[in-house]
């Protein structure tokens, strides 16, 4: 037994070592005085120095160079894990690692707590569902992450299109038009933003424009974004106007937009019901009929007036 609460302590030592040691190398990679002050540096040397300099501004800015080592992986050479972080919007190479690293760490902590505290004889059982509780609750935390961005995206794609036609509409090219779209949608839809971002480096590196929006619907997994990338991808093949079919995709989408605003208002009252019978009207029938059972009570009980006074 001695042995075995010893073994569990070193695991659990072990695993809270590796993730404050991964969690204090990041913030110390991010905030480092040096780092920000040649990022800040190359960011003052103007044009010149964002076009000839890029490698370097991509090295010191943390955002940058997560995207950039991001970019020349294709969705296809992914791992299934890393496609699902990369759904949710994790870029980062290493992520998939980060990943298993929590999930071991939770398998541990979760799994050698009850044997600590409750001892090895009856914290069996309570030990392996911790195990499975923390092996499942960093996978319903991706779930949640991924659905939570694919509804951002979702959201922010009408304003997006009606950027890209105005740009077009402007004269601006189609590649000038989704980095102009993804500089102005920085702070109202940042993972928007942040994957026209993605398209724009991608055709830069010297991917066909096509293979970059393709790769944009596979990152997403946004039903939107598809037929967003099948209408561009007809419009290539046939030469038709890009601008005119961007129009009439942004009106089906807005109003898409505008039909999962008015769902979600309808299904309000329904979630209603259970805090109301749950939470309100327990209080409210006590304040109501509280004092009428009591008078009751009394009424009726011994030494009330309906007994005689006996």
């Amino acid at each position: 037994m001695d042995i075995g609460i010893t073994v569990t302590l070193a695991a659990v030592f072990m695993t809270v070592a590796l993730v404050s040691w991964s969690i204090g190398q990041s913030l110390t990679e991010r905030s480092s005085p040096t780092r920000r002050r040649l990022y800040a540096l190359v960011q003052r040397g103007g044009g010149d120095a964002a076009t000839g300099d890029d490698s370097l501004a991509t090295r010191l800015d943390p955002t940058k160079r997560k995207s950039s080592t991001f970019v020349p992986l294709s969705p296809k050479s992914m791992g299934a894990l890393q496609r699902r972080l990369t759904v949710a919007g994790y870029l980062n190479p290493r992520a998939p690692e980060y990943f298993l690293l929590t999930q071991v760490g939770l398998v541990l902590l979760l799994g050698s707590l009850p044997l600590l505290v409750i001892g090895p004889a009856r914290g069996f059982y309570y030990a392996i569902a911790g195990a499975v509780v923390g092996f499942m609750v960093p996978g319903l935390m991706l779930d949640r992450l991924i659905a939570k961005r694919r509804l951002a995206i979702e959201n922010g794609l009408p304003d997006a299109l009606d950027l890209l036609i105005v740009s077009l509409e402007a004269g601006l090219g189609l590649d000038q038009a989704v980095l102009r779209a993804s500089e102005e949608l920085a702070i109202a839809h940042p993972e928007l933003a942040e994957e026209l971002r993605l398209i724009n480096v991608e055709c830069r590196a010297g991917k066909p424009r096509i293979e970059a929006f393709k790769n944009f619907s596979v990152r997403t997994k946004v039903d939107d974004v598809r037929s967003l990338v099948a209408m561009l991808v007809q419009t290539d093949r046939f030469g038709t106007s890009v601008a005119q079919a961007l129009r009439t995709h942004a009106e089906v989408s807005r109003t898409k937009r505008r039909q999962r605003a008015e769902e979600r208002a309808a299904k309000i009252g329904v979630k209603l019901v259970f805090p109301l019978v749950f939470c309100l009207f327990p209080a409210f029938f006590v304040v109501t009929i509280g004092p009428a059972i009591i008078k009751f009570t009394h009424a009726f009980g011994s030494g009330g007036f309906a007994t005689g006074g006996r």
